[in-house]
C-alpha cells in the first residue's frame, strides 16, 4: 500500500524524467520514444525503480545501456529539482517496461496470426 507521499515523489519523478526523455529524443538525430510508463518508489523515499518503454524495439538495447552509463547524471538532475521536496533524493533503477509488447503478442496470437494454430 502506497501512502500519499510516496504517490507524490513517483509522480513528480515521472513527470520530471518524461519531459527529460521528451527533449532528449527530439534533440537526438535517431527517432525514438522513450516514456515513463511508472515510478514506484520505497516506503523511505530512498529507492525508485523507474520503468521505460521504449519504441522502436531496436533501441532499446542501447538506450537502456546508455540510459544505466548515465545514472549518476539522471540521480543528479533529479536532486535539481526535487532539492525543495526531498531530503534524501532517491537512487535509480531503471526498467524496461514490456506490457505493451506482451498485450500486442497476446491479441496476435488470438486472431490467430501468431506461433499458434487457430483451432
Amino acid at each position: 500500500m502506497e501512502s500519499n507521499r510516496q504517490r507524490k515523489v513517483a509522480q513528480i519523478i515521472q513527470e520530471d524524467f518524461a519531459e527529460l526523455f521528451r527533449k532528449q529524443s527530439a534533440e537526438s538525430k535517431q527517432s525514438f520514444l522513450v516514456s515513463v510508463s511508472d515510478v514506484k518508489i520505497s516506503p523511505d523515499l530512498g529507492v525508485a525503480k523507474i520503468y521505460l518503454s521504449i519504441f522502436p524495439q531496436e533501441f532499446r538495447t542501447t538506450i537502456m545501456k546508455e540510459i544505466e552509463e548515465n545514472k549518476a547524471q539522471y540521480r543528479n538532475f533529479l536532486g535539481q529539482k526535487m532539492a525543495k521536496q526531498v531530503r534524501v533524493i532517491p537512487h535509480l533503477n531503471f526498467y524496461l517496461d514490456t506490457a505493451l509488447d506482451d498485450v500486442e503478442r497476446l491479441e496476435k496470437e488470438l486472431r490467430g496470426e501468431g506461433d499458434n494454430p487457430v483451432l
